[in-house]
């Protein structure tokens, strides 16, 4: 039976619902997406993590274990209990933290983890963190960011589903004016694909909010690279066991 994926944009829905910040409740999006998957609805043959989360109660935190079940149906993830082990204990331990729910991770926790293993396609950990560092002021507060993680995940999850779902995109004018000067093809992909989201974040200034889309931009890129480095394994697989 063909694997059970979710792209990050369902994912992002998903962490969203579970705090409430999404009109939909969480077993809807699950779901809405496994019924989009295998076109018919068969709750039976959906991944034990899911049927978790549709049946049980809603968790407040995900243990790592929850987080590496859930990140394995995330389309090229190489996402692995070992590795967020090494992030939240050394690697990333100052933005990461505790676990903030009892002994489970919050979902912007859960976010940022989703974030580390799709930016280690493209930058080297001192990189990510240098990303951060602009993001999330003082690691060791919430309320200083300048957007949530999961808000974050959510809108370069977006943008890479507009470019791979619009060919349109990689045909677009380099530049396109408006009152302010000379636009980048980079900053009208990133407009037309997280306009509702930006204007959220208003009250940012705008080298705050030139981080924030820098970030969106590159994160989104960074999972283009999982797409390819994906498509190479599964070449590789297939020229190695070739039935010569």
């Amino acid at each position: 039976m063909e694997s059970f994926t979710l792209t990050r944009k369902e994912m992002s829905h998903i962490l969203l619902s579970l705090t409430g910040n999404l009109d939909q409740e969480p077993p809807n999006v699950l779901q809405e997406s496994w019924i989009k998957f295998h076109q018919t609805e068969n709750q039976n043959e959906l991944p034990a993590i899911v049927q978790k989360m549709i049946k049980g109660r809603i968790p407040k935190g995900l243990s790592l274990g929850d987080i590496a079940a859930l990140g394995s149906h995330i389309e090229y993830s190489t996402l692995s209990v070992t590795a967020m082990q090494n992030w939240v204990k050394r690697d990333f331990k100052e933005y990461l933290g505790s676990p903030r729910q009892g002994k489970k991770y919050s979902m912007n926790q859960a976010a940022l983890l989703f974030m580390i293993d799709d930016l280690k396609a493209a930058l080297d950990f001192e990189s990510i963190r240098q990303l951060f560092h602009q993001l999330f002021l003082k690691p060791e507060r919430d309320d200083d960011d300048l957007i949530e993680p999961a808000q974050l995940y959510k809108a370069y999850a977006g943008l890479f589903e507009a470019i791979k779902c619009n060919p349109s995109f990689q045909n677009h004018q380099m530049y396109a004016r408006n009152i302010t000067g000379e636009k980048s093809w980079k900053d009208c992909v990133i407009e037309d694909s997280t306009e509702g989201m930006m204007k959220r974040l208003a009250h940012l200034t705008r080298t705050q909010s030139e981080a924030v889309w820098n970030t969106i931009f590159i994160a989104a890129i960074s999972v283009q690279t999982c797409y390819f480095q994906s498509l190479a394994r599964q070449s590789l697989h297939s020229a190695l066991f070739l039935d010569f």
